[in-house]
């Protein structure tokens, strides 16, 4: 909330030095909480010596958190929470208000750290994205092959990636022919078939097949670099503009400064001059906001408490008041809409055969393959799998082999004749499914449509999005766009948008941001700049990537949608509060400020109707632990190492 923040934050490489910065707020926060009670418990025990003291080191220590950046941001121009606090703490320190000052110090300081905290620790696992690419790669120069480091890749080098490797970088492919899993790039669930000529991005992995790529593009400006850079500059972006407190304070610290200073000025014009500065001061602590200051906190604090045991976890205040303002949810489709599990749809069998045989004979095959899809083929095999013989994988292509002494192949369209099944095939394709062709001794007895289906649940969240908060729901898939319109069509989405790599995701999210506040929703590397980007991103736990739940405001702690509808209706009736704190502490300072110039009301009367302030605020705040209820099912095995992944982003 303070002026501090107010200023680029540091790059993934300065981790450390923003840890360090961390540990020192919090330290600071509670060694000020301590000095604190250490006064009051002085106070308490007739030791006002001691209690003085204590309440001097609990002024410079947590004021150390946030004064200094209050001073920077008012040197250029901006205004804050944090200077209204630091002139008010001025204030009753001129007055011998120790005691006062001191809980204005300790109360912010404690809410700083926090934030702060959360902030830096939202980007602190960026270089889990980095991993994805080998440390290094085997390039061609000339007649030689050498084992180099991935940093040292130049564009025009030719990489040498073999089957099971990952790609060092963005290029082009020379030579090879394979099956790409890019499902952590681009978020596509099934894998790419690639041939000479074809453009491969970093990090995708080889499924099988020799290829030489042609470098495009040196590592530190790779596909997966770009991610890491676009979520930091989103993050900045975004920083702490969103926090309402700093929006009402902007206009309010000018306010309260013109009127002390009139009453200082007029006063001393007009009669004593000692009087008046000394009823200016009184006024500054009369709009002291130390009722302000934990309107937004104990609110936040209490809705995060309720939505973390409902299995969500939100980092911090912001979250909520970004999420409450949101009127349109982008939703990816790979493992967010649906599970992420291929599985077969359906088995289409040629005259005179059975689905059944056809589906034994691809399972034999299968079971020796290491292709995405294989698992799914093998999984929805009647029986025992029966035995192959000399198993070969045709790179991009499929695989053949011998079962039950008959020639078999399996593989796509265009490898094997579709034959009679043609029109079959044709429609499973255009409903988003890959098919799979089975052909025995040179004659083709069926196919196989796999596709990632549905979550049970996603049509009727989605639904109630529209319905109950009249939400546009748009679907941003990396998908093609086939697949994407079939999934789509089915949740109750009209506005699906397919093919789309991280940054056309993050440019589709700010196209939808100048029509209303947006929230995204997703699950995998690929999505992690659009949840950055986004005014709140919701990041899908369980099967979710670390950078992803790092990159996003939120994380749904379970395997389920259900849970999106009640955390929108959640954080919005707790903004609602927070604006009723807001007032409320807003309400009481326009009320002190006159009383208070007049004269009517003398120090003690105004320090004691502050803390009557609080204790309202604080009631009224801890309404937010009301509102969001676990369901049954959320909290599996999985979903405490993703809170233990959200709690450490």
């Amino acid at each position: 909330m303070s002026d501090a923040c107010c200023g680029g934050t540091a790059s993934v490489d300065g981790d450390d030095a923003n840890g360090l910065a961390d540990r020192w707020k919090m330290i600071a926060a509670g060694m000020s909480a301590v000095a604190w009670t250490a006064g009051i418990i002085a106070e308490l025990t007739d030791a006002p010596g001691v209690a003085d003291v204590a309440f001097v080191v609990a002024i410079i220590v947590g004021g150390a958190t946030f004064v200094p950046g209050a001073v920077t941001g008012l040197v250029r121009g901006r205004l804050g929470v944090a200077l209204l606090m630091s002139i008010a703490g001025a204030g009753a320190i001129m007055l011998g208000q120790f005691g006062e000052a001191a809980a204005l110090a300790f109360l912010f300081s404690v809410s700083e750290a926090l934030e702060e905290w959360a902030i830096t620790k939202s980007r602190s696992g960026l270089r889990a994205v980095l991993q994805l690419v080998p440390d290094t790669t085997t390039v061609r120069r000339n007649d030689d092959q050498l084992e180099i480091s991935t940093g040292d890749v130049v564009i025009g080098d030719v990489l040498v990636v073999r089957a099971g490797e990952r790609i060092a970088t963005d290029g082009v492919i020379r030579t090879g022919r394979s099956a790409l899993d890019v499902s952590a790039i681009t978020g596509e669930s099934i894998p790419v078939d690639v041939d000479a000529g074809d453009a491969v991005l970093a990090g995708s992995v080889n499924g099988g097949g020799l290829l030489e790529v042609a470098v495009t593009a040196p590592s530190s400006n790779s596909t997966l670099a770009r991610i890491v850079q676009a979520v930091e500059e989103a993050q900045d972006r975004k920083g702490r503009s969103q926090r309402l407190a700093d929006r009402i304070a902007k206009p309010l610290v000018p306010g309260i400064l013109i009127v002390a200073a009139t009453i200082a000025i007029v006063g001393a014009l007009l009669g004593d001059p000692e009087l008046w500065f000394q009823r200016a001061l009184v006024v500054l602590v009369a709009a002291s906001p130390c009722a302000f200051a934990i309107a937004v906190p104990v609110t936040v604090f209490a809705s995060i408490g309720a939505a973390t045991r409902a299995g969500l976890v939100i980092k911090g205040g912001a979250a909520l008041e970004a999420l409450a303002t949101v009127d349109i949810v982008a939703l990816d489709k790979t493992g967010t809409l649906t599970r992420n599990q291929p599985s077969v749809i359906e088995t289409l069998a040629a005259s005179g055969r059975a689905p059944s045989e056809v589906r034994a004979f691809a399972a034999a095959l299968e079971t020796n393959s290491d292709h995405p899809l294989a698992a799914a083929i093998v999984a929805a095999a009647d029986g025992p799998v029966l035995a192959a013989d000399d198993v070969q994988t045709v790179a991009g292509h499929g695989i053949t082999g011998i079962v039950e002494q008959a020639a078999v192949r399996v593989g796509k369209p265009g490898f094997i004749d579709p034959a009679e099944l043609d029109p079959d095939i044709r429609r499973l394709q255009d409903g988003g499914a890959t098919v799979v062709l089975v052909e025995v001794d040179q004659t083709t007895i069926g196919a196989i449509a796999i596709r990632d289906e549905l979550r049970p649940e996603a049509a009727h969240v989605i639904a109630t999005l529209q319905a109950r908060y009249g939400m546009r729901v748009v679907m941003l898939s990396g998908d093609n766009q086939a697949t994407a319109t079939a999934i789509g069509r089915d949740a109750g989405i009209d506005d699906i948008r397919g093919g789309l790599l991280p940054d056309d995701k993050t440019t589709a999210i700010h196209e939808l941001q100048r029509h209303a506040p947006v929230a995204m929703v997703g699950d995998g590397i690929n999505d992690a700049p659009a949840l950055a980007t986004a005014d709140a991103g919701i990041a899908m736990g369980v099967g979710g990537t670390d950078v992803a739940i790092e990159a996003a405001d939120i994380a749904i702690m379970g395997d389920r949608l259900t849970h999106l509808p009640d955390l929108i209706g959640h954080a919005r009736r707790t903004r609602t509060i927070m604006i009723q704190n807001l007032a409320m502490s807003g309400l009481i300072i326009a009320v002190l400020i006159p009383i208070a110039a007049t004269g009517l009301l003398g120090l003690g009367a105004v320090v004691a109707t502050h803390e009557i302030a609080e204790i309202l605020v604080i009631i009224n705040g801890l309404r937010a632990r009301r509102g969001i209820t676990a369901r049954n099912g959320d909290h599996d095995p999985a979903s405490t190492d993703t809170a233990r992944r959200a709690v450490h982003a």
